[in-house]
């Protein structure tokens, strides 16, 4: 299937590297070879997204958010060597700062575009800093109303290429909350000068199918090893098999899309109408100078005669001759 640009499928990584450089190396590996157009992480530095003694997520409480993030962060020289990486396996790299010392590093190491998570919606100095870089933001919207969005969309639409993801912040997400009736209001509300996304959460892969379909252009789903790793995303995640079948189909569906067709042209069904529509045959011998009846007539296979559709058009008529049963007629047949 021919690739499309600008749709992507985002394999989100976040920390299922557990602060391993090398499961993170091979993670990007995982998700080129699971059909993913853009790999992408979490870029926390402790000391400037979080106080020591914050609130854990009712999800995951294996150990407090400083130290997890301090645990798992990586040097300067570990991006930069992580998008080297990604630059060689022709996978593009993109993580999603947590702090405005986060989207300074990220714009150091030379990411093409910036993904606003969707807790930092409200963090209005780290948009207006993304906005500033001019580059490509894709913004989730998983924990947002109207207001708090429309606060954001605001300060980038004019100023970046902007990417709206439809999101809900529940792990999983069931689906009864994935909410595809907002991608119709998303273009209601702001107009053409966006595109659309979709953050999915739910641990299935019809929602991304269904958003592919609705107008999604860039797809982001968790990847993993093993649902059973430890950390915050790996039990909420698609493990590589799942994923494959994640990408492909939804890559399909965009196939699909950029493919319209008319119905009006059937020249490649003429062959396969023959054999499966229906002509108008004798359904019993008639002499000649009878006029059609309804009861006269049967339709069969093959549709190479008088075609069922065009009965009523013989009802009335008279014969010119005596014909047989099972007669295929022809107009021909009728005075």
């Amino acid at each position: 299937i021919k690739e499309i640009k600008e749709n992507s499928i985002i394999a989100e990584i976040g920390s299922v590297h557990d602060g391993s450089f090398g499961n993170a190396c091979k993670l990007v590996e995982l998700a080129k070879g699971c059909g993913a157009d853009i790999v992408k992480f979490q870029t926390h530095i402790a000391e400037s997204e979080t106080i020591k003694h914050a609130p854990m997520p009712n999800y995951f409480k294996g150990e407090p958010r400083y130290e997890y993030f301090k645990r798992t962060a990586f040097s300067k020289e570990q991006w930069f060597n992580l998008k080297k990486i990604c630059d060689d396996l022709e996978i593009e790299f993109l993580s999603s700062p947590f702090s405005i010392e986060a989207a300074e590093l990220l714009q150091e190491i030379g990411v093409k575009k910036f993904k606003i998570p969707s807790g930092e919606v409200t963090n209005i100095p780290l948009i207006e800093k993304l906005a500033s870089y001019c580059k490509p933001v894709l913004i989730s919207s998983g924990m947002s109303n109207w207001e708090e969005l429309d606060k954001a969309v605001n300060i980038l639409i004019d100023k970046v290429d902007l990417t709206i993801m439809q999101c809900t912040s529940k792990y999983p997400c069931p689906p009864q909350y994935v909410g595809l009736n907002i991608f119709s209001e998303l273009r209601s509300r702001y107009g053409s000068e966006f595109k659309l996304g979709f953050s999915d959460h739910t641990s299935t892969i019809s929602a991304g199918i269904a958003a592919a379909a609705l107008g999604a252009k860039s797809i982001e789903k968790h990847l993993t090893f093993s649902k059973l790793m430890y950390g915050s995303d790996a039990k909420n995640s698609l493990e590589p098999d799942e994923f494959v079948c994640y990408s492909k189909s939804i890559k399909e569906v965009w196939f699909m899309l950029d493919n319209p067709i008319l119905k009006n042209q059937i020249d490649d069904f003429h062959d396969i109408k023959r054999v499966f529509e229906k002509s108008i045959f004798a359904s019993k011998e008639l002499a000649s100078g009878s006029e059609i009846n309804f009861s006269d007539l049967s339709f069969k296979k093959p549709g190479d005669g008088l075609s069922a559709a065009f009965y009523k058009d013989l009802l009335g008529l008279s014969v010119k001759r005596d014909l047989p049963m099972g007669h295929k007629f022809t107009w021909e047949d009728f005075k």
